[in-house]
């Protein structure tokens, strides 16, 4: 673990770019939608509609990982500390309109801040120790268990029904 400033320098520009980062607090990696503001990555959510953040408590702290856009390897990993802002002071309203220029889809577009304060959590991820070194070994997580994905078997006509459609071309 290092700090360097060309460390810093690094952490600041992939997560700058990165659409999403794999964060970790008490739990398990979560994918979260972020936009990176004054020195710190800032995250919405557990809120209705909103990204959950589970084990992300105020003066904790979390793993952050960064993956490459271009092929999903992992670029740097570093050490944040968490620090929820309050729904009535300046960092939080500045926060906020970073936030709400980068939510995709918010059903209630500009009323989303007034929800936002009333209903979520905003967090700023404050950049610690750096982690360049190159991890030896798969990184890859056993995905998280959910009730909305079931696997069953394609019914025994269906590639039948393909083939058909194929040939009739």
């Amino acid at each position: 673990m290092t700090e360097s400033p060309l460390d810093r320098a690094l952490v600041e520009e992939a997560t700058k770019k990165s659409g999403l980062i794999w964060v970790r607090g008490d739990g398990p990696d979560r994918p979260l939608w972020h936009v990176w503001h004054e020195g710190a990555a800032l995250v919405l959510g557990d809120g209705p509609g909103e990204q959950p953040l589970p084990g992300l408590v105020d003066g904790g702290t979390a793993t952050v990982t960064v993956r490459s856009k271009d092929k999903g390897g992992r670029l740097v990993a570093w050490t944040a500390r968490v620090v929820e802002l309050a729904p009535d002071g300046e960092p939080w309203t500045a926060a906020v309109q970073e936030l709400k220029g980068k939510r995709l889809n918010a059903h209630d577009g500009e009323e989303a801040p007034g929800r936002w304060a009333r209903e979520c959590r905003v967090l700023r991820l404050e950049p610690g120790a750096v982690d360049t070194e190159v991890p030896t070994g798969s990184l890859a997580a056993v995905p998280l268990e959910t009730p909305v994905t079931t696997r069953q078997p394609a019914p025994a006509a269906l590639p039948k029904l393909l083939l058909r459609r194929r040939r009739g071309r």
